[in-house]
């Protein structure tokens, strides 16, 4: 028989600062590859997007790479198989790096489609007043291109969030490895997973909240609006 389930256990790691922690770390890696990825991932967007094939080129290489190999792979390659080459990281830089990099490539195929998604129509007609391509894109693309990115980019940084328990396997100190390291030392495997897995549920949580919140802001502008009243033309004066 089986030791059974261990209330007193469960409810003393429920609150524990060594979990608890694991679980801040979780979210600044998150919020650092989130931005660090977005960076990157605006920039490999607009090369997407370029006329010139020198940058088009590479852009689609980097992310055809980082989409169509493991983000596992990604990291080990990093942290194990970049100081052969001279190169030698920490497991913090390693981790980020890896989740900064393999992020990269998801969010710019987001950017690259919300900007495609406005009519080129639009483009013309504001280069035609005298828009420059930068005022363009601020002014006239992005703001529309928002409503499609934003709630692509919100469900990556959700995904993101459970995706840093990745980096437990180059002995990033985050939520699951921490809670490994209690299980090897407590062997309460079912308590702590389940503490684990009800913080991740909460930042999860806590971040759809967020997200849905930012999702009116940028859908306001637009899907509230109502379309201008036009007044009937005036009657033709009799000659």
């Amino acid at each position: 028989m089986g030791q059974g389930w261990n209330w007193s256990g469960f409810s003393d790691y429920l609150f524990n600062p060594y979990i608890l922690s694991g679980a801040v770390t979780t979210l600044w890696l998150t919020l650092a590859a989130i931005a660090g990825g977005l960076v990157m991932g605006c920039a490999l967007a607009l090369a997407r997007l370029s006329s010139r094939r020198w940058v088009v080129v590479p852009a689609h290489f980097y992310i055809w790479v980082f989409r169509g190999t493991p983000l596992l792979v990604q990291l080990i390659i990093i942290y194990t198989g970049l100081p052969q080459l001279g190169l030698k990281l920490s497991v913090m830089e390693s981790a980020l790096l890896g989740l900064i990099l393999n992020e990269a490539a998801y969010l710019a195929e987001i950017v690259r489609g919300g900007i495609q998604s406005i009519p080129v129509g639009q483009t013309n007609a504001a280069r035609a007043v005298g828009f420059s391509s930068a005022q363009t894109m601020r002014y006239i693309v992005m703001p529309q291109a928002m409503r499609l990115i934003v709630p692509a980019l919100g469900n990556s940084i959700n995904g993101l969030l459970k995706t840093t328990s990745i980096t437990s396997v180059i002995s990033m100190e985050e939520l699951l490895r921490r809670t490994q390291v209690l299980i090897q030392e407590k062997f309460m495997v079912l308590e702590l997973f389940i503490v684990a897995a009800i913080y991740y549920l909460l930042m999860t949580t806590a971040w759809d909240f967020i997200q849905r919140r930012i999702e009116r802001h940028y859908g306001r502008a637009y899907g509230n609006a109502r379309a201008p009243v036009v007044p009937d033309e005036p009657a033709l004066e009799q000659r």
